[in-house]
């Protein structure tokens, strides 16, 4: 039951990584241009939305990792 909720957490985890993953600006915009701020590539990922789909990125990649080593331990 422990493993179920353990490959849930993942799961959601991987959606969610591709999810912001896909928000993040490439070379020529991303969100900071979908909400009508087009500074320019010069101030990319400066905006507070952009350090906070950082943050989000990061914690859902922590989260996955962790999990995908508890289900490696679990199985192995």
């Amino acid at each position: 039951m422990l493993t179920d909720i353990i490959v849930g957490v993942e799961v959601i985890a991987s959606f969610a990584l591709i999810l912001l993953i896909l928000l993040h600006s490439g070379r020529g915009g991303g969100l900071s241009d979908m909400f009508g701020s087009s500074i320019g590539s010069a101030a990319a990922g400066s905006t507070v939305a952009e350090k906070n789909l950082d943050r989000l990125t990061v914690a859902f990649a922590v989260v996955f990792a962790f999990t995908t080593v508890i289900i490696g331990l679990r199985w192995g």
